[in-house]
Parts: C-alpha cells; sequence; structure tokens
C-alpha cells in the first residue's frame, strides 16, 4: 500500500516574536529560521516518519531544489514534482511566546499544478492505496473527481478552509479532515453540526482539546455512527505550527497499516505532542521510534 498526496511544497520563514504585530507596528524578533514547510510537504514527511511509502506530487521554483531534496531524504519519492518557472511557494510565520502562530502564505508554484500531471500519478495508483490533497494547490475539484474513477480511498484535508472550494469536493472523499473551527464553518452549511456534514468519515482536529473520528453509518464498518475521541498530551509547548498536519500524517499512515481508528488516534496525538514541544514544521515532526518511546513512558490516553 502506499499514499500518494498531490500537496504545496512551500519555504518556511518563521520569526519568533513576544507578541504578534499589531496594525502599523514594527517589532524585533528574537530569531529567524528558514525551512521546509507546506501543509502538503509537511503531511508527506509525518506519513513517511511514520512508516508509509509516499509518492509526493508538485510543483517548486528555480529556488526551491533543496526543497525536493529534503523531502527525498526522509523516504519520499519526488518524481511527480515539476520544475517551474514560478517561485516556490512561500509563508511569513510568526511564532508568539505562547507557541502560537500567524501565518502569510504566497502559493507561487502550489498553484501551476496540471491536469495530466495529477491524472498520471492517480492513474498508476493501486486499489488499497490512499489519495491526499488539500487546498493549498489548484485544481482540488478536477483532483477529486479523477481519484473518485479509480478504485482508491480519498482523503481530503481542507485547509485553508475556503467554502466555494471545500462544498463542491465533499462528494467524492472518504475522508475529511479539518480543524474545530474548520468543521464549524463547514458545518454551518449543513444545519450547523458536525454530525450533519455529509463525509463517509470525519476527523477534527482541536488543539489542546485532542481530536474526534466519526464515522457514518456504515453496515459492517467497526466504528460505524461512532464518535471516537482522544484528548491530548500535556506537554509544553514550543511552537504549534504543522501540529495538525503530523496529526494527520500519522492517522493516516496508522490507518493505512492496518492498526484501527484507536490506535491510529492515539499514535497521532502522540506524534503531534512531540511536534508542539519542538522548534519548526517539518523538522520538528518526529519518527515513528520517538513515538513509540514516547507512548511506552506516558499513560494510554
Amino acid at each position: 500500500m502506499a499514499i500518494t498526496n498531490i500537496g504545496s511544497i512551500n519555504i518556511d520563514n518563521v520569526y519568533r516574536v513576544d507578541d504578534f504585530a499589531a496594525p502599523g507596528e514594527t517589532l524585533l524578533v528574537s530569531d529567524y529560521a528558514r525551512g521546509l514547510g507546506g501543509k502538503g510537504a509537511n503531511q508527506s514527511i509525518a506519513l513517511a516518519k511514520a512508516g508509509s511509502q509516499v509518492f509526493h506530487i508538485g510543483a517548486i521554483g528555480p529556488d526551491g531544489e533543496w526543497t525536493r531534496e529534503a523531502l527525498q531524504e526522509v523516504g519520499i519519492h519526488t518524481q511527480g514534482i515539476r520544475l517551474v518557472q514560478e517561485s516556490t511557494g512561500h509563508a511569513v510565520i510568526q511564532v508568539n511566546s505562547a507557541g502560537e502562530n500567524s501565518i502569510l502564505v504566497c502559493s507561487g508554484a502550489n498553484i501551476t499544478l496540471t491536469q495530466d500531471q495529477c491524472r498520471e500519478a492517480i492513474m498508476v495508483m493501486g486499489d488499497d492505496d490512499w489519495l491526499l490533497f488539500q487546498n493549498e494547490t489548484n485544481l482540488t475539484r478536477e483532483i477529486a473527481e479523477a481519484g473518485r474513477a479509480q478504485p482508491i480511498k480519498i482523503c481530503y484535508s481542507a485547509a485553508p478552509f475556503i467554502a466555494e472550494l471545500v462544498l463542491p469536493v465533499l462528494p467524492y472523499i472518504d475522508l475529511l479532515v479539518v480543524n474545530e473551527l474548520e468543521a464549524a464553518s463547514l458545518a454551518a452549511h449543513f444545519g450547523g453540526q458536525e454530525g450533519g456534514i455529509p463525509v463517509p468519515a470525519l476527523l477534527v482536529t482541536r488543539g489542546g482539546k485532542g481530536a474526534t473520528y466519526s464515522v457514518c453509518e456504515s453496515p459492517g464498518h467497526e466504528n460505524a455512527g461512532n464518535v471516537l475521541s482522544v484528548p491530548s498530551f500535556d506537554v509544553s509547548v514550543i511552537d504549534t505550527t504543522g501540529a495538525g498536519d503530523t496529526f494527520l500524517g500519522y492517522f493516516l499512515s496508522s490507518l493505512d497499516t492496518g492498526l484501527d481508528a484507536m490506535t491510529s488516534l492515539q499514535r497521532a496525538s502522540a506524534a503531534a505532542a512531540i511536534q508542539v514541544s519542538r522548534p519548526g514544521a517539518a523538522d520538528a515532526i518526529p519518527t515513528s521510534a520517538e513515538v513509540s518511546e514516547f507512548l511506552a513512558r506516558n499513560p494510554t490516553i
């Protein structure tokens, strides 16, 4: 089994501040770092570190060849990443003293994906493979439609949340992943309740409150009609950037390797806890061995 991720690749510029800059305010930063980021790249790295075989499909500019190399270093297949003339996507990230972040994203090469590029990647996927995509690239509906035409499973990380992008994609997917605020925004279109969102399965990450996983009524499914919940581990938070991506990567990888949903949630929660206790996004994602060691040291939640 493998996971194909059609996703963004960003160069993250991270600035540490005491508080976020207010309109018209100039602040001195206490630290600066550049690293690999983007929801797509973060999720691919989490998937790979969790133990999955990952194929990343995306685009970078002439300034981003090092990002391809960074993905390759963790075992990700990068043949599906195109080199284009536009600059690589990048983000400006403020991280305050509480570990919270404020992010500006420039799409750059991430919105230059072609339909042929995406279809070619999807056509060679195996029956038991997962297709993953997010809203930081173009062609989201086309990706979903092409995926649904194949006997594969489709996971949609609907962030950044833009209703006109998300709503047309829902009929094509098997698993929707959103954070708590995104879930509330989407639920408003379906009577205000998360349970009314019309998808087969829903994963909602809730920051310090943990996460929930729900499956609609489906005969024969182990969790049909249930809502599984997992709290977060109590750790010292340094930087929350990429925590949701880490959670998703570990959860989806765990499902892909045959673990049950509750075990998958627990491993994902542990991975996210480790990640937020370190600075950075992709660089802070733990290995599978680190997650297993963390769970061995901490009571099962």
